[in-house]
């Protein structure tokens, strides 16, 4: 199929799959490298600091501890569906977004967080008094220890693989990742800490009840932060040409601080009044905006990578522009598409085929081989089963 394509669509599809690194393979285990050593070490100290946090009271708390486990592991499934449809432009591979998750549960969280939050809650207590750390010390502690403790994994990711980390979508869903780790390890140390202030009474019933409460919250919590903030960081230091913007990344970074901070003291902004019942939900739904504006803004190389890499495919009528439009656009793009074929089904299915075609030309560097031919035939075969747009 190469042998048509204009010479210009070639060069800047060979420049695209280059420039996203995308089908490069990651490798956790890098003995020569520092950044796995660190990570090696963050994730050890992180997982011996949990036994022994849960490894107390572990006999007498099991009930919540398993139900804890348990009930947000079935809670972590939507998640990793949702996260897995979004890492559909040039998607990372599997085990980078493991390690992400593994770093933010356990590492961020017991090696780095726990330690870090007990000593600045106590410092804070000790600075401003009783009254004032119940109100504030959570927000001025938890939005710097955190949000830097998770995207320590990040940088890490950085090192451990170069060609795969590169510009800001990276971040936003590397990002994701690495919240959703610390989150759901957070929310099982709340679910162990309830049942122990409750000196182990109802522990079932303190159990849902914390699924309920942080569940509900966790639509806007440290998943949402951290995609925020690590989409910022990669601005500030991305590799892709004329992405870095050091101004927009910095102001990124401090808007997920500050929807932290909101968050973990909403007592002290706003007190326990009526509008404590009405701000949680406006601070939900500004934060929601703001994701997916920054979801949209950092996709933008993404989107532009893979209308490189299909554009010689579109040229060779393997598929129509409406489709090349839709396979590369956004929510708009794809309604549009799916009005052209009269199917939901057919153009979701079209769309599919289209992006496995591109996985698969990013995966061979350009090259012509048995898995591009076929995922072209598959292709050509669901838009002939889709009949004329």
């Amino acid at each position: 199929m190469t042998g048509g394509i204009a010479p210009d669509a070639r060069r800047a599809q060979l420049a695209a799959i280059e420039e996203s690194g995308w089908g490069q393979p990651f490798r956790l285990v890098q003995p020569r490298n520092a950044a796995f050593w660190v990570y090696l070490f963050g994730v050890v100290v992180g997982a011996v600091n949990m036994l022994r946090f849960f490894g107390r009271g572990a006999g007498f708390y099991t009930p919540a501890l398993a139900g804890g486990v348990l009930l947000f592991g079935l809670y972590l499934v939507p998640w990793l569906l949702l996260l897995r449809w979004n890492n559909r432009y040039t998607a990372q591979p599997a085990g980078l977004l493991a390690t992400g998750f593994v770093w933010g549960g356990v590492a961020a969280t017991f090696w780095i967080a726990l330690p870090a939050n007990t000593a600045l809650l106590e410092l804070w207590t000790k600075i401003g008094g009783t009254a004032f750390a119940a109100g504030w010390s959570a927000g001025l502690t938890a939005p710097i220890n955190e949000e830097w403790a998770k995207a320590l994994g990040l940088v890490l990711l950085i090192g451990l693989a170069p060609r795969l980390v590169r510009g800001a979508y990276d971040g936003f869903i590397i990002g994701a990742f690495i919240g959703l780790g610390f989150q759901v390890f957070e929310d099982v140390l709340y679910t162990y800490n309830a049942a122990t202030q409750a000196f182990g009474v109802d522990q079932v019933g303190s159990t849902l009840h914390i699924l309920l409460v942080r569940g509900a919250a966790g639509i806007v919590s440290h998943a949402l932060f951290s995609a925020i903030f690590c989409a910022g960081m990669m601005w500030v230091v991305s590799r892709v040409p004329g992405e870095r913007n050091v101004p927009r990344g910095v102001l990124t970074m401090l808007v997920a601080m500050v929807f932290h901070f909101t968050w973990d003291d909403m007592s002290g902004l706003v007190g326990y009044g009526l509008l404590a019942l009405v701000l949680p939900f406006v601070l939900a739904a500004v934060e929601l905006v703001v994701l997916f504006y920054v979801r949209r803004r950092a996709a933008r190389q993404e989107r532009a990578w893979i209308r490189s890499m299909l554009a010689p495919e579109a040229e060779a009528g393997v598929l129509d522009p409406a489709l090349l439009d839709a396979v590369t656009g956004l929510r708009r793009e794809r309604k549009v598409y799916r009005r052209r074929v009269h199917s939901r089904r057919a153009a979701r299915r079209l769309i599919r085929a289209a992006g496995a075609l591109a996985r698969e030309i990013a995966h061979a560097g350009g090259q012509e081989t048995r898995r591009v031919n076929r995922a072209r035939v598959e292709l050509l075969r669901q838009r002939q089963a889709a009949g004329p747009a």
